[in-house]
């Protein structure tokens, strides 16, 4: 007979990995939606915003000003990859796939040689520290802050995409680059914000997951396989399927590695192929 503390402990655990998980994936999915590729340096960016956030936190104590930080960084870094690089590939699916890529290796190889190999995280300094108790069942407060803040951006994204102007040109730029272009707006620049606030909440993502798992070399790969999955399972392009897909990721995740831990990224994997057999849009995705 299972444990009701040990069930409650799991699906808090997976709801906080999922909502690390939704903070990477909904950029990523945001940046397929307009641009209409995948960004293979999407996790690149969660690992050098997940550096400079453990950096400034150490010198400043101060969670908001490393996430702020780390924002600043990856969103520079961002800006000049879509302007100087992406731009002149544009339309070509395998040189711009190709090129993030090549990003993603440059910038893990520059975070190695500036940080170091060593695994980083959060100072206590700049994190919520304490547990809830409830009953038997304790569980730590800055978990319950990370699905928090998943939650309050998920809903600062929909009310963005679907009650402003802004909104209305993004999807619009989905549904018809050529028509919303020649309405006058520039769809270049629509573009490049997209692709910075996609990057900015990889750097979010990284910046406060660092609290929950090391920033190490390698991460880059780990998370962007995850986000990928949560992706191709929500659908590409659609931001509540991001957020279904990586609360049922979390959930899988968490009972897999406590119940089968030898066969956890099967449990991972297995749905993602199941969904691309039976529904190859993904749970929310929209067919071409």
């Amino acid at each position: 007979m299972l444990e009701p503390v040990f069930l409650a402990q799991q699906v808090l655990n997976g709801l906080s990995f999922g909502a690390l998980l939704f903070l990477l994936a909904s950029g990523l999915t945001l940046v397929f939606g307009l641009m209409r590729i995948i960004n293979l340096a999407h996790g690149a960016f969660y690992m050098l915003g997940g550096y400079i956030g453990v950096v400034v936190a150490g010198l400043t104590g101060n969670l908001l000003v490393a996430v702020i930080a780390a924002i600043v960084a990856v969103g520079a870094t961002a800006l000049i990859v879509e302007v100087g690089l992406l731009r002149f590939v544009r339309g070509q699916e395998l040189p711009e796939v190709l090129l993030t890529v090549g990003v993603s290796f440059v910038i893990a190889d520059l975070c190695l040689a500036i940080f170091g190999g060593d695994p980083r995280t959060l100072p206590l300094s700049a994190m919520i520290t304490g547990s809830l108790q409830i009953g038997n069942l304790t569980y730590p407060l800055y978990r319950i802050f990370v699905m928090v803040v998943a939650v309050v951006i998920g809903v600062a994204l929909a009310l963005v995409q679907n009650r402003t102007r802004v909104g209305a040109v993004v999807r619009a730029g989905v549904d018809d680059r050529e028509i919303i272009s020649a309405m006058g707006v520039n769809i270049r620049w629509v573009f490049t914000g997209m692709f910075i606030v996609g990057a900015a909440l990889a750097a979010i993502g990284g910046t406060i997951g660092a609290g929950m798992m090391s920033i190490r070399p390698g991460i880059q790969d780990e998370v962007l396989l995850y986000a990928l999955v949560v992706v191709i399972i929500g659908g590409l392009g659609s931001v509540p399927g991001a957020a279904v897909g990586s609360v049922l990721i979390g959930l899988i995740d968490a009972f897999a590695k406590a119940w089968i831990p030898d066969l956890a990224y099967f449990t991972i994997f297995a749905p993602m192929a199941l969904v691309l057999v039976l529904r190859p849009t993904g749970l929310f995705g929209k067919a071409a």
